[in-house]
């Protein structure tokens, strides 16, 4: 064990040099390295060139009769288009005029052309359930009622015309009753200035937006931060009552039930201009240190993404060892309809990805429930389970079957032989596969933000989107799996060597032969 413990220290040590020396080499913030400018003006500068948008805004469809050989890249989150121009990956890239407003607060070297593509209407996706028809008509005459008393005006100029990250915050709360019930919103995490955690809060225009809305017609009101992509899918089958910020089109007006729109903004291209001043290396990293982990507390969402990433791996793990090896006992005598059966639900599992099990089991099984972490809980506990069950197999076919047989001799019954005699040398064919399959458990659970977990991974990309600094938000991320990983391989590994029959002692070994006799 100490031996594991300083080559783990070791290999933090050499992960965090390496860091260092990535961070070094990646981040703009040494003395006269200002980005230069690629002397694009126009549009039509642009065709032939790598442009960026993010997955599910549209934006490009408003180009797409102007420009013909451009290649387009899509991105998660638009914040990530930023270092993707930083480093050259694409050439400029389209966003809401409002977005780029929040950008260029803390990236003042970005610039865009002046010449907008087109305008967009953004409107509130309303959730297919059996209150869609009347929490529909109360949104509409409340963003009817907001337009015409200006409120909605003077909400967009607090948030957007005039953001600032640093005092920009919902002065009052309005103080929600829930008598009617609770409304479920499902917003787009980490998007300034529109929905984005503060204080440990949800803020920001969408936000305020709603809490309105839920004081006026007595409603509680709960969000849930997602990807953007994910969000219209989500809404539309009745698991949350309302989508934010949903880009109106004639397409999704015809599949699903959208607002009036509740604000309208320019799409801009987004290109790569001067720095905006000078900074030093080590006070890039102390400024990146304090956003990422001390200012507003932000290491409590690590620490509240460590835990749920935690218990997903833990009970999936547990819960998924149990069901394989419940569906290995049912099969492990040639029942043919369980045998086929299983087969059957094992090639399903193993043959689609892992995310797209889990959107189905989010979407469309379980579409009206909210307890999305159980629902991560099940699916990957029968994705490991699937895996037990192939292992259980696997190591069982690798013992001689005149060990069943001397075992029966000795008179022990067909229970005992295969718990004392069969599974003990079965586990040491199975163990090292077992370990690898709790170490892709763990990477696998980084998926779970796209049915709107709030696990590590996602926590981490919450933070980059309000800090606009990747370094130590993934190098973060990714020491904190790597840690998690080394301490549940260990107790594998501690396992593998307990019941290891070659390190058993003497009357160990024979204590089961007394217990016959």
């Amino acid at each position: 064990m100490k031996k594991n413990t300083k080559r783990l220290s070791s290999l933090l040590l050499a992960l965090l040099m390496t860091a260092a020396v990535l961070f070094g080499a990646a981040v703009p913030v040494f003395a006269e390295q200002a980005p230069t400018k690629n002397g694009i003006t126009s549009i039509e500068e642009l065709n032939g060139k790598n442009l960026g948008v993010q997955t599910g805004v549209l934006y490009e469809d408003h180009i797409k009769d102007d420009l013909e050989d451009e290649t387009w890249y899509y991105y998660k989150m638009p914040n990530d288009m930023i270092p993707a121009l930083e480093s050259n990956k694409i050439d400029a890239y389209l966003i809401e005029e409002v977005g780029f407003y929040a950008q260029r607060f803390e990236h003042p070297e970005l610039v865009r052309l002046e010449e907008a593509v087109g305008v967009s209407d953004f409107a509130v996706i309303v959730g297919n359930n059996d209150k869609q028809e009347r929490l529909f008509s109360e949104l509409q005459q409340f963003i009817a009622d907001s337009r015409e008393n200006g409120w909605l005006e003077k909400l967009y100029d607090y948030w957007v015309i005039n953001w600032n990250p640093n005092t920009c915050k919902i002065e009052e709360r309005p103080e929600l009753t829930g008598g009617n019930g609770t409304i479920h919103v499902a917003i787009e995490g980490g998007y300034e200035p529109f929905s984005f955690e503060s204080n440990g809060e949800f803020s920001g225009y969408d936000v305020e937006f709603m809490l309105n809305f839920a004081a006026k017609y007595g409603y509680d009101c709960e969000f849930h931060a997602m990807e953007f992509d994910s969000i219209a899918p989500a809404v539309i089958a009745g698991k949350y009552d309302f989508g934010m910020n949903i880009v109106v089109d004639e397409e999704r007006a015809e599949a699903s039930v959208l607002t009036d729109p509740y604000y309208s903004c320019d799409i801009v291209f987004v290109l790569e201009g001067e720095t905006g001043g000078e900074a030093h290396f080590l006070d890039g990293i102390k400024d990146s240190f304090y956003k990422t982990f001390v200012k507003e507390d932000r290491w409590k969402l690590f620490a509240q993404g460590i835990g749920t990433t935690l218990l997903i791996t833990v009970l999936s793990v547990a819960f998924g060892t149990i069901f394989g090896f419940a569906t290995y006992m049912a099969c492990r005598h040639g029942n043919k309809l369980a045998n086929r059966a299983m087969n059957v639900f094992d090639g399903f599992i193993h043959g689609i990805p892992t995310v797209v099990f889990l959107m189905i089991l989010s979407f469309v099984i379980f579409a009206n429930s909210s307890h999305i972490t159980a629902i991560s809980i099940l699916g990957f506990t029968l994705i490991f389970g699937c895996s037990m069950f192939d292992m259980l197999k696997v190591g069982n076919n690798a013992v001689h079957r005149g060990q069943a047989e001397a075992a029966k001799a000795l008179g022990y019954s067909d229970t005992q032989s295969f718990f004392r005699i069969l599974l003990p040398q079965a586990a040491q064919h199975f163990l090292p596969i077992y370990k690898n399959d709790v170490i892709s458990l763990i990477k696998e659970t980084s998926v779970v933000g796209y049915i709107a977990v709030m696990d590590l991974t996602k926590m981490g990309d919450l933070v980059r989107s309000r800090t606009y600094q990747a370094f130590f938000s993934l190098i973060a991320v990714a020491i904190v799996y790597f840690i998690l990983e080394w301490v549940l391989v260990s107790l594998v590994t501690r396992v593998q060597i307990k019941i290891d029959p070659k390190r058993r002692s003497r009357e160990k070994i024979l204590e089961g032969i007394r217990e016959v006799e």
